[in-house]
């Protein structure tokens, strides 16, 4: 390889991590059925999880429903952060395709 094409991918992975370090540190949110909220870094390590003050818990099914909420809520903050690694990863994925195998 030569050393332009070397300054090119070694900048290219700088913006990479650069892109990576940002998603990290991003927050995500989600809410399901209006009761729960959720906060996830984009590492996907769960931050918060709020319950609405006014949800009352009168039996064993809302009790699984209010899990059920939670789970969703994370699910849904999941795929927000897989969507941002798309967004800004991708295209680092074709340009790397690109070098017919050599990464």
């Amino acid at each position: 390889m030569n050393q332009q094409l070397l300054k090119k991918v070694k900048k290219m992975q700088e913006e990479m991590i650069a892109a990576q370090q940002e998603i990290e540190a991003t927050s995500f949110y989600a809410s399901s059925g209006g009761v729960v909220d959720v906060e996830v870094k984009g590492t996907k390590e769960l931050v918060k999880v709020t319950i609405k003050e006014d949800f009352e818990i009168e039996s064993k099914e809302d009790l699984e429903m209010l899990g059920d909420m939670i789970v969703a809520a994370c699910n849904q903050a999941y795929k927000e952060i897989e969507k941002a690694i798309q967004e800004k990863m991708g295209q680092y994925q074709s340009l790397l395709s690109g070098f017919g195998g050599l990464f």
